[in-house]
């Protein structure tokens, strides 16, 4: 992590301000773990930052039934594009950019228990504009597939709920259209590498596992967790194919998500 900061102090240095900085890895990779190092290293150099996850500008879950009732039932659940706010994301990122403490920026809060963005009077205040700002997903800086690999099913979820392609076909268009322009808006993307989609289901087992035990509601089962799985299959094998060529650092992971290696990638600023 002290290298990767390195890196990014560097950067940061004759860079328009603030940096956007991408962090993408699949699901139970480490991104929220590694987002709030940077920022809590990043701060103990003097350099103010802040991270944000993608998953705090879900649609609640009233607006996702309705595009389930509206386009496909498929969208009811959380995590594809198609189900997050990506105008709030952008309208957040300009805010965070001119943020004074006369005009404060307000960073959304997603409540994963009441499955709803929580009211703005909960958001978080950011009185001064940070010099670095982490957004971190699963699907960050994925770029849409073509038409043809839309053809062929990946898993049962997609030949069982969506026989004709209409849930991954609109997922997809998305993905080119309004989630592009915002992977447009980063100045750099780091990926946290998993050896491979199978580890996924092990990696949020565990999670899962930790909310059982504790009596939360919400935790799923093993079978409902293997279908949740499922929603993000076909992305995150392709972003497991092509990340790895996009990204400006790329962190690589084993199974048991230790850091085997990172690779720099030279790009020029925007």
């Amino acid at each position: 992590m002290q290298r990767l900061l390195d890196v990014l102090v560097g950067d940061l240095n004759g860079s328009r301000i603030p940096l956007v900085l991408g962090l993408a890895g699949l699901q139970g990779s480490g991104k929220s773990t590694l987002a709030a190092q940077l920022v809590e290293a990043s701060r103990g150099r003097r350099i103010p930052a802040w991270a944000m996850s993608i998953d705090d500008f879900y649609l609640g879950r009233r607006a996702r039934l309705q595009l389930a009732r509206d386009v496909h039932p498929l969208l009811v659940t959380r995590g594809v594009p198609g189900t997050h706010d990506v105008a709030l994301i952008e309208s957040t990122l300009d805010a965070l950019a001119r943020a004074t403490p006369k005009s404060p920026a307000r960073v959304p809060r997603f409540d994963k228990g009441r499955d709803t963005r929580m009211p703005p009077s909960r958001w978080r205040r950011v009185d001064a504009m940070p010099r670095l700002i982490v957004l971190e997903g699963w699907c960050v800086g994925v770029p849409a597939q073509s038409r043809s690999a839309l053809r062929v099913p990946v898993n049962a979820l997609e030949r069982e709920e969506d026989a004709d392609a209409r849930w991954r076909t609109l997922v997809n268009e998305l993905l080119a259209d309004g989630y592009a322009r915002l992977w447009q808006r980063l100045d750099r993307l780091v990926l946290l590498r998993a050896p491979s989609f199978d580890v996924v289901s092990r990696w949020r087992d565990e999670q899962e596992h930790s909310l059982r035990r504790s009596g939360a509601t919400r935790a799923m089962s093993a079978r409902a967790l293997s279908r949740f799985v499922q929603h993000f299959e076909r992305l995150s094998r392709h972003a497991l194919k092509t990340l790895p060529g996009i990204a400006d650092i790329v962190i690589t992971l084993d199974a048991g998500r230790r850091v085997r290696g990172m690779t720099r990638h030279a790009r020029r600023m925007s």
